[in-house]
């Protein structure tokens, strides 16, 4: 060894230690990925473990060790977990369907305390979307979980469950300040957490994509104080770069979105933050953002001490179909022609894997520039010429569906009935511009991938990634211009309301999609007050709508709580209209809204012939395609001798040094493992409720452990709600 080498290594064991020190960055463990410290592993989002106490040969042992029940889950189908927690000195921090933040020994599954961010009666009714994990921060005794619910980021004492009083306003701050625009009442809350650069902390947020909405801007925290320290506008102000992609040099002014929804990562030694940023709004329709819309669909880094601009790459321009990347970028190292490059691997919606040089973006492997469809038959709409196309890897989703590729185990009119549906829609070119003849979107809305993510294996350089494959048909239809009839009953202003903000989710005839449930028979679960207060703060997957006015809300109410014509009396007076013209001033009029649905079968089956999910194990290295397998089955389908078909899936997976994959997310409700190198089925167990999230893997008084978030629920597969966390171990 030489003595140069020799130096470099000591002199980079000194760095380590000394930052750490000095700026609380990761444990040393993280070198040796340990601990499960952080939101899906490490600050790379790697979704490794060295551990290797249960290992290929004994995997097959696994028992449950313990588990844990939160007490909050609704009734139905209407609740979910999506957290991968994390474990610190043998405790482990997760969240519950309510948003309740809580603390088990992490050996034992016994709770130790829990946090409600709603236990505040102002706050009580603000119960939003999902969490999917927490950060956490620490600097000599000062130790802090940063934790979001609703609109507020909150910052916890990880020993109590307390809220720190110094930070923000008595623990909490508003995720609506800062961001340069009144954005008070609109619909805010932030689904996975941020990172930690030396004493900042640099989150995302989730925000709706359509009518008014707020600007996705990246912001760094002060830990200590709440402060904002810096802020990156994801939709660039005029003089920024990036403002001259935007045809209206005022869409930064009423443009929302782009925002960080699905997680980052982090280079401490760069520097770097990595963001993968989501559309712009509005989603399905950008004839009021013409050009090529950046930062929205991006992965983009940026100085995370100060938030400057680092590089950009786009992963789709101008989006139409709301095909963000899905997950946060993974931070990977690969071998090209002998030279070992740190990269950024980016899944995305369509199956795509794209591999930047983490210093500059640049991809390592040629990526193309395709030309697509470029013209639109919405009126206002103009499609970018061209789309970056990977040659390598290949997709791991398909992106052709036929006549052929009919699922051929349901009947034969059922077959028929795919058939004719696929004659009537527009297909066969998958950047095919939005119509209102309607057009197939195949990878579905969801992926492909999606947001659990993949793994990467450090020491092999193989990433892991879990895809759905299951048809979505999108239809544009002509919306309200807004313009209101001197006489209209209760019910009609109220259907003109449903068609202009429930339609595109809940269905034409409010049947649902497959994906959010159908309205037809609502008030057998909801009383109208519980209906207005699920519109006013929304639920699971659905944002708040409180924008609506308020005369607005009551003609809805009326419409889905009464379907039957309420007379001939006008519902809407002359104030009322001026009041309409008012509010609706803030935002250009958008002249088409989005009707989605997942394209199945009469018997609920996708309308595609299996795999309809599948986990792809991919050589980065070499950009090689090892092993796909299915992943998930219909337990009825088995029956009937069908061989294991896969089934849509959400949360990812994780890879360990014992030359295993962890993974549940099937609507089967099964956690299974299998052997990294080959994708072999070694093991498997049924859970109690479907395991929609992404494990964590860990290690207290030398017991290696695994655990899942089961809270099942709608609005993913529309499966029993669930709120266990289930921890399995060698006996």
């Amino acid at each position: 060894m030489s003595i140069n080498f020799k130096f470099s290594r000591i002199f980079l064991s000194v760095y380590v230690v000394v930052s750490c020190i000095f700026y609380a960055c990761d444990s040393p463990l993280e070198d040796n990925y340990k601990s499960w410290s952080k939101y899906l592993g490490d600050n790379s989002v790697s979704h490794y473990s060295s551990l290797q106490q249960i290992d290929t040969s004994n995997v097959h042992q696994l028992k449950v060790a313990w588990e844990y029940h939160s007490g909050d889950a609704d009734s139905g189908s209407n609740s979910k977990i999506e957290c991968n927690p994390i474990i610190i000195d043998g405790v482990l921090y997760g969240s519950s369907p309510r948003l309740k933040l809580f603390a088990l020994d992490a050996a034992t599954g016994k709770q130790k305390w829990i946090f409600d961010p709603f236990a505040d009666t102002t706050k009580a009714k603000v119960r939003i979307n999902v969490n999917r994990g927490v950060t956490y921060w620490e600097n000599g005794k000062d130790r802090r979980l940063f934790f979001a619910a609703g609109p507020f980021l909150y910052a916890v004492d990880p020993a109590t469950g307390k809220l720190i009083d110094s930070f923000g306003n008595h623990g909490q701050i508003d995720l609506h300040d800062g961001l340069g625009r009144e954005v008070k009442d609109l619909f805010i809350t932030a689904t996975s957490p941020g990172v930690i650069y030396k004493n900042l902390l640099i989150m995302g947020m989730r925000v709706q994509e359509r009518g008014d909405v707020p600007p996705g801007h990246i912001r760094a925290y002060d830990v200590r104080t709440g402060s904002i320290k810096w802020i990156f506008h994801t939709i660039p102000h005029p003089g920024e770069f990036g403002y001259e992609t935007w045809e209206d040099k005022d869409a930064w002014k009423y443009i929302g979105a782009a925002n960080n929804w699905a997680g980052m990562s982090l280079d401490q030694k760069r520097g770097v933050v990595y963001i993968s940023t989501g559309s712009a709004s509005f989603d399905f329709y950008g004839g009021l953002r013409k050009g090529q819309n950046l930062f929205a669909n991006c992965v983009l880094a940026l100085n995370a001490g100060t938030g400057k601009y680092v590089w950009h790459f786009q992963t789709i321009h101008h989006d139409m179909w709301d095909r963000d990347p899905p997950a946060p970028p993974n931070l990977v190292t690969i071998n090209r022609n002998g030279k070992k490059i740190d990269a950024v691997a980016q899944i995305t919606k369509l199956g795509f894997v794209f591999i930047l040089d983490r210093d500059n973006g640049k991809p390592l492997f040629p990526v193309d520039e395709v030309p697509v469809p470029d013209s639109s038959t919405l009126t206002g709409e103009k499609p970018w010429p061209t789309q970056p196309i990977p040659r390598v890897p290949k997709s791991f989703a398909f992106h052709s569906f036929t006549e052929a590729d009919v699922n051929p185990f349901v009947p034969d009119s059922s077959q028929a009935f795919i058939k004719r549906r696929l004659r009537e829609i527009e297909s066969g070119n998958i950047f095919l511009p939005p119509s209102e003849k309607g057009i197939l979107i195949f990878p579905g809305l969801d992926g492909g991938g999606e947001w659990g993510g993949a793994g990467y294996d450090p020491k092999t350089g193989f990433l892991y990634v879990n895809a759905n494959h299951s048809p979505w048909i999108l239809t544009m239809m002509k919306k309200d211009s807004g313009n209101i009839p001197s006489h209209e009953t209760v019910a009609d202003r109220g259907e003109r309301v449903y068609v202009n903000n429930c339609m595109s989710c809940h269905g034409k005839s409010r049947e649902g999609n497959g994906a959010y449930p159908e309205l037809r028979n609502i008030t057998n679960k909801y009383t109208a007050h519980q209906i207005l207060d699920i519109i006013n703060n929304g639920r699971g997957m659905m944002p708040s709508f409180g924008q609506i006015l308020p005369n607005d809300k009551k003609a809805l109410l009326v419409f889905l709580v009464n379907d039957q014509k309420e007379g001939s009396q006008a519902f809407i007076d002359s104030s009322m209209k001026k009041d309409v013209v008012q509010n609706s001033s803030k935002v250009p009029f958008v002249p088409y809204i989005p009707v989605y649905q997942k394209f199945r079968s009469h018997d609920g089956y996708p309308a595609n012939k299996p795999p309809w999910g599948t986990l792809t194990a991919i050589n980065l290295n070499t950009a090689e395609t090892i092993w796909t397998i299915p992943l998930g089955e219909y337990p009825e389908l088995k029956k009937k001798g069908i061989p294991v078909t896969g089934t849509e899936n959400y949360g990812g997976p994780v890879v360990t040094s014992g030359g295993l994959i962890f993974i549940a997310a099937t609507l089967d409700q099964k956690i299974r493992a299998f052997n990294k190198r080959t994708g072999k089925l070694l093991w498997e167990a049924d859970l109690p409720f479907a395991g929609f999230a992404t494990p964590s893997t860990y290690e207290v008084n030398g017991k290696q452990y695994v655990v899942i978030a089961c809270g099942g629920g709608g609005g993913r597969l529309n499966v029993p709600s669930g709120d266990s966390y289930i921890a399995f171990a060698l006996p």
